[in-house]
């Protein structure tokens, strides 16, 4: 963790990517954050993304693929949607992503080489870095676009934070709740589960092109839609809690009658028992 922070705070100082000002989606006015803000900002979502890359990597293939997918995702915005486009930024991403294409045939299961811990934290980390450029920049919707290209280990990470809460855990706390431990308990194979996140990945990627041509309204109905995927998605494999299914609950509550009928009973028969004590 030092180490990440260490290089974190020598990008900030050293280079250009750093998260000093953006502008807020939707009309929103542009801000412009003061230095200790600007490097609070640029330090904790260098990190969080370096370790939320890095807390996906339980399966081989998993990271390089996902990588791989959010990476060209970002080479693509960074060229044709941000206000200010950045050559430099277009081809640096689209090295990092050939160097992955060219590793993944022996990461991917059954595996030959490995990640581990250093090349799973140096992907994140570059993602982490490379992605500082769409959050500042100016246009409408920049400052949510990096966050859904990379939606798979940032709700993976800010899920299991929850869950952990939830049941009382301490966050730091490793457990087998994951996305891809979910999909393999559901009867999927090794392969079966990350071609599943990799298609995941995918929406998240088209959804992120899709709100950068999106008129505002367009824009505000897709996330609302997203964000209902991502909660009924997560309900469904249970990875926030085998029972912790409160949308599920809402609409078989609303569109079930017999549901509906029998969760009434139980509420009336507690407001009862109460009166009687």
């Amino acid at each position: 963790m030092f180490g990440i922070l260490a290089a974190a705070t020598i990008i900030w100082i050293f280079t250009e990517f750093r998260f000093d000002s953006f502008k807020i989606p939707f009309g929103g006015p542009f801000l412009q954050f003061p230095v200790w803000l600007s490097f609070l900002l640029t330090v904790l979502w260098i990190v969080s993304i370096t370790n939320a890359v890095n807390l996906i990597d339980g399966l081989d293939g998993l990271v390089s693929g996902v990588s791989i997918i959010s990476l060209t995702t970002m080479g693509i915005v960074s060229y044709f949607f941000l206000h200010d486009s950045n050559i430099f930024l277009t081809l640096t991403i689209f090295v990092l992503v050939a160097a992955i294409v060219g590793f993944l045939p022996y990461n991917y299961n059954p595996a030959i080489i490995y990640l581990g811990d250093t090349g799973a934290l140096f992907i994140g980390f570059m993602i982490g870095v490379l992605s500082l450029q769409g959050l500042k920049n100016s246009t409408a919707v920049a400052v949510v676009t990096p966050m859904i290209i990379l939606g798979v280990p940032i709700t993976d990470t800010v899920v299991a934070i929850i869950r952990r809460k939830l049941s009382g855990q301490k966050i730091y706390e490793a457990d087998k709740m994951h996305l891809h431990h979910r999909l393999l308990s559901l009867g999927l194979t090794h392969r079966g589960t990350v071609l599943v996140i990799y298609a995941i990945s995918f929406l998240f990627s088209l959804t992120s092109l899709l709100l950068n041509v999106s008129s505002r309204i367009g824009g505000i109905l897709l996330l609302v839609t997203m964000g209902l995927g991502i909660e009924i998605l997560c309900e469904l494999i249970g990875i926030f809690g085998i029972n912790r299914t409160p949308l599920l609950n809402l609409l078989r509550f609303i569109g079930n009658s017999s549901y509906r009928q029998e969760k009434i009973a139980k509420y009336k028969k507690c407001c009862e028992e109460k009166k009687r004590k």
